[in-house]
């Protein structure tokens, strides 16, 4: 029964507008090859810098490139539509799961 909850949860989620914005957003950002490669290198070094956070370590060098490629995706209209897209979607996503952390008891905030 809370899987068939889940699934229709899923099901929502995959119809909402934050949904769609962002498929749509990262079609178009994706349609641009030049785009596509800096957007590929964005979430790898996101992906890295994540990971550093939960292990402790620094690459201020890695964070430096970051923050640079993201200042320089902001100038491309796709690519800041799509990022912005993303932020809204994983909000939404993220209220999701404090609402169920909630439900059970989980603090999120340590």
């Amino acid at each position: 029964m809370i899987m068939d909850d889940a699934r229709a949860l899923a099901e929502k989620l995959r119809n909402s507008e934050q949904f769609q914005a962002y498929t749509e957003a990262k079609r178009a950002a994706y349609e641009n090859p030049s785009t596509a490669a800096l957007l590929n290198e964005f979430e790898k070094l996101r992906t890295e810098a994540q990971a550093r956070t939960i292990t402790g370590e620094a690459d201020e060098l890695s964070d430096h490139k970051l923050q640079k490629l993201g200042e320089l995706l902001q100038f491309d209209a796709a690519a800041a539509a799509y990022l912005l897209a993303e932020y809204r979607l994983n909000a939404l996503i993220g209220d999701i799961y404090a609402v169920l952390a909630e439900a059970i008891g989980w603090n999120l905030n340590g």
